[in-house]
């Protein structure tokens, strides 16, 4: 049950509080907090959401400040199109992951999000020319199938997979680790404008927020559970890589990995997942096909 929420109030606390769907509820229900925030005690704040009373004090401080800035037309000026977790943008299956997040954050054709064909290609940032080829046998029978490229804008595979998708007319969806004032990696600027413009970029981060070191794990949840499925091309065997794979399993996604060489670092930890039973693939058409007699077996 979806609860009534002022969005200019949501969208405040958000900014000062980026707080997950979970904290959020606990402000909303039995008592709905939002409503009345800037009057709530501190001491009382501090105990539902259990934080420290001076922490609290200084939210609810800054959540006044906050409240005298018409946000959504800030937020427009900037290109910035919040999503709230009751929007109808709000991906559905976000709703199953981990720490679903509050609001998303998104620049660019945010009604790539009512595709529910959207799969995720990622790998290593070291990745080699190994991977480039793959993506290129992976991406066109997704493209030509409708289906949009998940990933995260990171160097390397990610890059790869958001350039060979839009270089074959396809639609790609970055989530990034921070917000939007910020770029990492700087190196893919002009890709972030470009898909800023004719993809997607979206972040659960407020625009001030700077990319951290914790964030893209917890980035990764986003990707992985946006996605029907995951592909990996090239990891190591210690890498982000493998610990968005192992989200992936835990939503119950199908995890479709490149086999690589057996004495190439970038290929120890797809060879790794292929030995605890992840699909191999060699090209896109398989992972249609499989996509296919899943869909047909529900």
């Amino acid at each position: 049950m979806i609860l009534a929420v002022d969005t200019q109030r949501l969208l405040a606390l958000h900014y000062v509080y980026p707080l997950p769907l979970q904290k959020l509820q606990q402000l909303l229900s039995p008592v709905n907090f939002l409503s009345t925030f800037e009057d709530i005690h501190y001491d009382d704040i501090a105990k539902v959401l259990q934080i420290s009373a001076h922490k609290a004090s200084q939210l609810s401080q800054r959540f006044r400040q906050i409240m005298t800035i018409p946000l959504e037309e800030a937020y427009e000026r900037a290109h910035i199109f919040p999503i709230p977790f009751y929007h109808p943008y709000f991906p559905a299956q976000l709703f199953e992951i981990s720490s679903p997040p509050t609001v998303l954050y998104v620049k660019g054709q945010y009604s790539l999000l009512t595709n529910k064909k959207q799969i995720a290609i990622i790998g290593s940032r070291k990745a080699t020319a190994y991977s480039k080829r793959a993506i290129d046998l992976i991406v066109p029978p997704l493209v030509q199938r409708d289906y949009t490229v998940v990933s995260g804008l990171a160097r390397g595979a990610d890059t790869m997979a958001h350039r060979a998708t839009m270089d074959m007319g396809g639609h790609t969806i970055a989530v990034l680790g921070h917000g939007f004032n910020y770029l990492y990696p700087a190196e893919n600027r002009i890709l972030a404008t470009q898909m800023a413009e004719h993809q997607l970029l979206m972040t659960e981060y407020p625009p001030y927020m700077k990319p951290e070191k914790w964030h893209f794990p917890m980035r990764n949840r986003i990707i992985s559970g946006l996605s029907r499925a995951l592909v990996v091309t090239e990891a190591a065997l210690k890498s982000g890589t493998l610990i968005t794979t192992e989200l992936a399993l835990e939503q119950g996604k199908d995890v479709f990995v490149v086999p690589g060489p057996i004495d190439a670092t970038q290929s120890k930890g797809t060879n790794q997942l292929l030995l605890e039973g992840a699909i191999p693939i060699v090209n896109g058409h398989q992972i249609i096909e499989t996509m296919d007699l899943f869909s047909n077996k529900n």
